[in-house]
């Protein structure tokens, strides 16, 4: 059986081969599936525009302010980001599992059940403040106090909610308020709450403006290092004397308080080529010298509790060797490849020739 289907392979192949209108368009069709690779492979490797949606949560966060700086910076990579502000940490993730947003940066310690977000980059971690107004000494004296604990979609909320569960503060011994930065600074005086707990790097423009404009000081939280044993996102951080005023100092003297790691995330659809140029954007001198700061690559990988999108590995793997064993072994796959390529188009040149009968020369009469 296999011997005479392989005769008849033969037979309709060779009558095809004698048949010179069908190696014609045979051919046509083979040279237009090669010009069509070409131009994708072409199209690939050509500069491009993306345009990127990304949020970094309230508009007065330094979270917003770091999204426009890198709006900014962006633009001469190719990278068009439109910021959109004030989304809740829950939100902004719900919105980027469902695809209605590309990126956000958010911070840890939250719950990880978004499959459809990618870990872009971890960058500095962020500093828990606890504003308190001056007859407040420390967390115990919270108890009965109005805390304005952020927007109830908001992941400060979270975070502070653990901090004060940790110091022994239940939800019915204080009472919780929920004003945004914004209503925050806008508040009539009287109407502010006792305590406002807010997750941004220092200086952040809302505790300064609670500090000098409302008279309140910031709480030393004196356990960081215990809750981390407990919380792995939490690290042991510290706020800088005079950080927010001189005369009277704010705070008077270095304070401990909880770190928490700031991430950038992304939907798993986003081009990794986008995600790429905004990582390079991220660690670029010119972000440096905007945010008077230096974003440590070496902490890109912190995990976030989402897996490392494929921007983030094209990005890491940008500094391996050229010619490492795994590069070798493509290079050789690659030439056994373009061997083998070669031999099949040198009988494919052969076929489309036609046979040796069709090509021969008409012989001259005698005579």
């Amino acid at each position: 059986m296999a011997s005479e289907a392989e005769k008849i392979v033969f037979d309709v192949l060779d009558r095809m081969q004698r048949n010179a209108r069908v190696r014609a368009v045979l051919a046509v069709s083979l040279l237009a599936a090669l010009v069509g690779i070409g131009a994708y492979m072409l199209y690939d490797v050509l500069p491009r525009q993306h345009t990127i949606t990304i949020t970094g949560g309230d508009i007065l966060s330094n979270r917003h302010f770091l999204a426009k700086v890198l709006q900014e910076e962006s633009a001469e990579r190719g990278v068009s980001l439109r910021v959109n502000p004030s989304f809740g940490t829950h939100e902004a993730l719900a919105m980027i599992d469902r695809g209605e947003l590309d990126m956000a940066l958010i911070q840890g310690g939250l719950e990880t059940h978004y499959p459809h977000v990618t870990h872009v980059a971890t960058l500095l971690p962020e500093l828990l403040h606890v504003i308190v107004r001056p007859d407040i000494t420390d967390v115990a004296s919270l108890r009965g106090k109005m805390v304005n604990l952020g927007s109830r979609n908001g992941g400060t909320r979270v975070v502070a909610r653990q901090m004060l569960e940790f110091s022994g503060l239940t939800q019915v011994d204080y009472t919780e308020s929920n004003l945004d930065m914004e209503e925050l600074v806008s508040a009539h005086p009287e109407k502010l709450p006792d305590a406002a707990i807010l997750i941004s790097s220092a200086p952040s423009e809302v505790a300064e403006f609670l500090v000098k404009e409302r008279g309140y000081r910031v709480l030393e939280i004196p356990f960081p290092a215990s809750l981390a044993l407990r919380l792995g996102w939490v690290t042991d951080s510290k706020m800088l004397a005079y950080t927010y005023s001189v005369k009277p100092p704010v705070p008077a003297s270095d304070i401990r308080t909880i770190g928490v790691n700031l991430h950038l995330v992304a939907n798993e659809d986003v081009d990794p080529r986008a995600v790429y140029k905004v990582l390079e954007t991220l660690f670029s001198p010119g972000l440096e010298v905007r945010l008077r700061t230096k974003m440590d690559e070496a902490r890109l990988t912190v995990p976030s509790g989402y897996p490392l999108s494929e921007g983030t590995k094209k990005f890491l793997a940008r500094k391996n060797p050229i010619l490492s064993a795994e590069n070798f072994d493509k290079v050789k796959s690659f030439l056994g490849l373009l061997l083998s390529a070669a031999s099949a188009l040198l009988i494919i040149f052969k076929w489309f020739k036609g046979s040796p009968e069709e090509v021969k020369a008409p012989e001259k009469p005698a005579g």
